[in-house]
């Protein structure tokens, strides 16, 4: 269950309903296997679970879910940049408590492949924005990474601009 929390990006998997995420579903199921594949050091099998997960979504919740990993296995910054913009412009057409728990996430990564690939005033927007979405973070392990992620990106946004680099 715990793996499944985590593929679930911090939402509760233990029961269902809003702001959950059933466990029994086709497309969680596969995102959580294509993370035991990546702990396991397996990235193609990760990778093909993770494009299943994405052929299987038959929504746009389940297709939000599916594309944020996805991202995580494109060979250059671009197609992450797309695949993570694919994956926000889903989860904002979802009603809110249903992608509350990890939609700072998805800021935060579409934030720093625009980062990435030197696009500085929309990284430093989405990182803003995902900075304004973390009141829904929990208190944990997960909301902490995703909160130190953004405070890190407008940091080393803020200490390139003092640089001029």
């Amino acid at each position: 269950m715990e793996l499944l929390r985590i593929a679930a990006a911090g939402y509760n998997v233990h029961s269902k309903g809003a702001g959950t995420l059933d466990p029994d579903n086709p497309v969680v199921r596969l995102c959580a296997e294509g993370m035991m594949s990546e702990g396991r050091g397996d990235k193609d099998q990760a990778h093909l679970l993770f494009r299943q997960a994405w052929e299987t979504a038959t929504s746009d919740f389940e297709r939000c879910i599916a594309a944020h990993y996805v991202a995580r296995h494109q060979s250059d910054t671009h197609s992450e940049l797309e695949w993570n913009r694919k994956s926000v412009q889903l989860a904002e057409s979802c009603p809110v408590e249903e992608v509350r728990g990890f939609l700072p996430s998805l800021y935060l990564n579409t934030a720093h492949s625009y980062e990435l690939l030197g696009n500085i005033d929309e990284a430093v927007r989405l990182y803003e924005r995902a900075r304004a979405s973390t009141r829904s973070l929990p208190d944990d392990g997960y909301g902490n990474m995703i909160r130190n992620g953004i405070v890190n990106g407008l940091r080393r946004i803020a200490e390139s601009r003092k640089t001029g680099s």
